[in-house]
């Protein structure tokens, strides 16, 4: 009883195997954890780093979800959590010096966001 309760008021967004390190999205997902959802829009739209793209998309579907799915209202929202998590590694090699071999790893993350109603 309890536990749908808490979901009742929260909306979450995640994007699975992006192709970007999880320690590069962290970078951006520690600017805008426990915002009001506008301003990590703009916070995010103005960051000069390669996951802010990937984070606002993912941001306005969380707000999207929100709206649609739980009937919550944009204007009393906020980034209650965001974390990148590990995801698999892709393993790629490249011709090194005297007919050597070094391993490419292509990295991958997955990055959660949850949205929360705030309380008056």
């Amino acid at each position: 009883m309890q536990e749908q309760e808490i979901a009742k008021n929260e909306a979450r967004a995640t994007l699975k195997y992006a192709r970007i390190s999880a320690r590069k999205v962290k970078i951006v997902a520690d600017l805008i954890r426990g915002k009001n959802v506008d301003e990590a829009l703009a916070i995010v739209k103005f960051t000069p780093k390669a996951s802010s793209e990937l984070i606002e998309k993912l941001l306005k579907s969380a707000i999207a979800n929100a709206e649609n799915n739980h009937g919550l209202n944009k204007q009393n929202l906020y980034v209650a959590e965001i974390y990148a998590n590990q995801g698999p590694t892709l393993k790629r090699i490249r011709p090194a010096a005297k007919g050597s071999a070094v391993r490419i790893r292509k990295r991958t993350s997955h990055v959660t966001i949850v949205l929360k109603e705030k309380e008056d």
